[in-house]
């Protein structure tokens, strides 16, 4: 059966290529001539149309699409880091929605930049710097204050690394967000919820504003999905993110103040000392 998926992948277009994190292949879109689906060792991990890059379709990324769209007043530049590149979704979407942004994508996998770069190449006018480096690494090199938003999607074996999910990771994270500066990341977790609370709590050490959003039925603990975590120094828009988030193709739901302090469910800050890899999806969400 697989060896007939590949085949007709093959036929119909597709790339695959060998990288750091495993077999990565593009599979192009049946309805868009230049869209893209990214998949590592079969999990997809973006979506990225050529023509119209502010298309977000997976829901996670119009998630963290609302959350770049109210970072700042409409049209006003960013500067943004993007942890994680994947086919250089997030960073495509704010390129072409708020033109003259500054960006930094930090993605390790080297041989996955060079694969992205070559087939699916950024618009030479935007101000998309890509550095292949581990993202707590690439992080220490950003300037104090320096960005107006940080983006965090990192993934190795459909897993977030250990050390991108401690108190000391997110001081890092602070530190290089200026003031009023926003925190996005995507999430992954099942039933119990433990890692996600842990992730909620961790942040609630370091940023006196969060918000989650996600699916009610993740929420619930009823089936493994992404959430998508905020956080800032300043009051989050609550109330715009839940618009936008309500009208979404696969609506979803934000929690925050007590009702999100509720969902930690007394659940404690990781440290560099106490820190795992996020849980590994169950097969079934890929098939």
């Amino acid at each position: 059966m697989a060896r007939k998926k590949q085949s007709e992948r093959a036929a119909a277009g597709a790339v695959s290529e060998t990288v750091d994190g495993g077999l990565a292949e593009l599979i192009p879109d049946r309805d868009r001539p230049r869209a893209w689906t990214l998949l590592l060792d079969g999990a997809p991990q973006s979506h990225v149309d050529l023509d119209d890059p502010a298309a977000l379709t997976f829901a996670y990324q119009r998630r963290l699409g609302h959350v770049a769209d109210l970072a700042a007043p409409p049209g006003r530049p960013l500067q943004a880091v993007h942890l994680g590149g994947g086919a250089f979704t997030l960073a495509r979407y704010v390129a072409a929605t708020r033109p003259r942004s500054t960006q930094q994508v930090v993605e390790l996998d080297e041989p996955l930049v060079r694969l992205v770069r070559r087939e699916l190449p950024l618009d030479p006018g935007a101000r998309i710097r890509v550095r292949a480096v581990d993202a707590r690494a690439g992080l220490a090199k950003v300037p104090d204050g320096w960005a107006d938003l940080i983006i965090a999607d990192v993934f190795r074996g459909a897993r977030t690394p250990a050390h991108l999910t401690s108190t000391e990771f997110l001081d890092e994270v602070r530190r290089a967000l200026r003031p009023g500066g926003t925190y996005a990341a995507n999430l992954a977790d099942g039933p119990p919820l433990a890692h996600l609370r842990g992730q909620i709590a961790t942040a609630a050490g370091v940023f006196p504003e969060l918000a989650l959003i996600a699916d009610p039925t993740v929420l619930r603990g009823r089936r493994f999905g992404n959430a998508v975590l905020v956080a800032s120094d300043r009051a989050l828009p609550v109330a715009d993110l839940t618009r936008r988030v309500a009208t979404d193709p696969h609506p979803g739901r934000v929690e925050h103040g007590r009702a999100l302090a509720d969902f930690t469910g007394g659940a404690t800050a990781v440290t560099d000392a106490t820190a795992k890899a996020s849980p590994a999806p169950p097969p079934s969400v890929f098939r």
